[in-house]
Parts: structure tokens; C-alpha cells; sequence
């Protein structure tokens, strides 16, 4: 599937799109703002748990709720979604505008929620919601040595 296929706004979903996705659904959210090669061995390991992995993708305004200071995102939202849409294991990739994904997961209602492995699953609205369907919640172990964060620093010069 061509990489502009796999982009969508929550707000455009087909109708029928849920339907058409293979099950087991994975379902990921973030900002996915400068991608490394941690991002990459979460996608891939993710998608390993089921048929299909969905990437809720922070719009710009979404990221710009979440606090991680005020020239983030570095890169647009396209720009974002293309490159994780260009990866293979990504399915589709979903921008949102909600400063959590829980309308789009209550939408989507996959069968296994994933996050990054700083994440304490048992705390997350997110959790719940997939629960409550039969779902499931797990973190994935970062790659040691690779965030978006440290490598923004690195690139300005802070290595503190």
C-alpha cells in the first residue's frame, strides 16, 4: 500500500475502515517527533502482536498540549506521519487532535493497546477502556539509549 493510503485524520476515517482491518488490531499513540531507531524496534516489536498495528499519531496541536516545550513538535505532522507510514510494519497512521487518543481507541476498539516501556500501563485511562472490551495493555522495553528528548539535546549541544 502506497504510504499516502496508510494517513488518515480522525475525523475522515472511512466508515467502514475498522471492518476492513485484520484482527488481532495493535493499536500505539505518540508524537513520534524526530524517529529513531527506538521508535523503529517498538513499531516492529508491536506489530508482532497481532495483524494490524494502528499508530495514533499527536497532531501538531495535540502535541503541543502534551508540555514538552514550545518549539515541539520540531517536525509537522505530515512530515511525521509519512515517515511512519513509510514503515512497513505501520499498517495505518491516524492524526489526532485530543490531547489523548481515548475518542480514537474508543472508535477503533483494538484488541491490544502498547506503549513505551517508561509508561506504568495500570494508570492509563487507555487501559481501561481497551479492558473493558476484552482488550489488552502492555509496555514494550525501550531500546536503551535512544529518545527523542536526549537526541534534541544532543543536536543543541546540551548533554546534561
Amino acid at each position: 500500500m502506497s504510504t499516502d493510503r496508510k494517513i488518515f485524520h480522525e475525523q475522515n476515517l472511512p466508515p467502514n475502515l475498522v471492518q476492513l482491518l485484520p484482527r488481532p488490531m495493535v493499536f500505539t499513540n505518540g508524537v513520534f517527533d524526530v524517529l529513531h531507531r527506538g521508535h523503529v524496534e517498538y513499531l516492529k516489536k508491536a506489530a508482532e502482536l497481532g495483524s494490524t498495528l494502528v499508530v495514533g499519531l499527536n497532531s501538531d496541536s495535540s502535541a503541543k498540549q502534551l508540555g514538552k516545550g514550545p518549539d515541539r513538535p520540531l517536525n509537522e505532522e505530515m512530515d511525521r506521519a509519512i515517515l511512519l507510514a513509510a514503515l512497513e510494519c505501520t499498517s495505518i497512521v491516524i492524526l489526532f487532535n485530543d490531547k489523548t487518543p481515548l475518542k480514537l481507541i474508543s472508535g477503533l476498539k483494538p484488541d491490544v493497546y502498547v506503549k513505551g516501556g517508561d509508561y506504568r500501563m495500570d494508570l492509563l485511562e487507555e487501559t481501561r477502556l481497551v479492558k473493558a472490551w476484552g482488550g489488552d495493555s502492555l509496555a514494550i522495553p525501550f531500546v536503551n539509549g535512544y529518545s527523542t528528548t536526549s537526541l534534541v539535546n544532543k543536536i543543541r549541544g546540551n548533554f546534561s
